[in-house]
């Protein structure tokens, strides 16, 4: 099971034989190739759903049940459109490490989906559970500055990103510029202008501003003021090793 590697059981937590636990990572795509970033909840920090695989399940199956846990869509949602081929391995530093897990568990060891909605914004929950991961959410571009997120995912994030980007149902033409956080001339002023048409006075009402190619979309059960944070801390949010 998972790649031949034998498991241990420490607690109720899947880990290898190095110390990694297996997870699945999901990059969800809409039909204009930007992708979903979730607010964890309570905190400034963004990310991509992800979690941990269950005793007896195989990644594709961890993958569908974390999608509706975290972001509410059923396996009809959406289309898988790749995976990485191999395990993507981070390590997480022992100080976002539970006193009692150091010393067993290291990391995560990630298989990362991507996946193209084929329903619609509105069909996204972020309460589909009683212990929700995220307060908001937002389509951003695919490569989108990774200073968003927490400094010991973002290796993994971008090679994720990397693998799976000739997998993209249509060419991105969009500039690489967004990793380095340049700032581009040939952003999608298109979708700008619409964003602006249907939101303009109620982000300029809450002093919102968008980085550019991107649109906000807070859950509509939390405020918008709270879930407008656009540079999240460099800290990781409850028990790393449960996500």
């Amino acid at each position: 099971m998972h790649n031949g590697l034998s498991l241990k059981i420490w607690g109720l937590i899947m880990l290898d034989r190095d110390g990694f636990r297996p997870n699945v990572g999901i990059i969800l795509l809409n039909q204009k190739n930007q992708v979903f970033w979730g607010k964890r909840i309570r905190t400034h920090s963004w990310q991509f759903p992800q979690g941990g695989i269950d005793r007896g399940e195989s990644p594709e199956q961890a993958m569908f049940r974390e999608l509706h846990e975290e972001v509410g869509l059923q396996p009809n949602h959406v289309r898988v459109v790749a995976r990485t081929r191999d395990w993507l391995r981070y390590e997480v530093p022992d100080r976002y490490i539970r006193r009692d897990a150091r010393g067993h568990y290291k990391g995560q060891k990630q298989i990362w989906y991507l996946l193209q909605l084929i329903g619609y914004d509105w069909d996204l929950n972020l309460r589909a559970t009683n212990h929700p991961e995220f307060d908001a959410w937002r389509w951003n571009d695919y490569w989108v500055p990774l200073d968003v997120v927490v400094e010991f995912k973002r290796g993994v994030y971008e090679m994720a990103l990397t693998e799976l980007a000739r997998f993209l149902p249509r060419h991105e033409q969009r500039n690489r510029y967004l990793r380095s956080g340049m700032r581009g001339r040939d952003y999608d002023h298109e979708h700008i202008g619409g964003l602006l048409h249907r939101h303009g006075p109620l982000l300029a009402h809450h002093g919102i501003e968008l980085p550019p190619g991107a649109s906000f979309d807070p859950d509509p059960q939390t405020s918008l003021t709270a879930a407008a944070q656009s540079a999240p801390s460099d800290t990781a949010a409850g028990n790393n090793t449960a996500t």
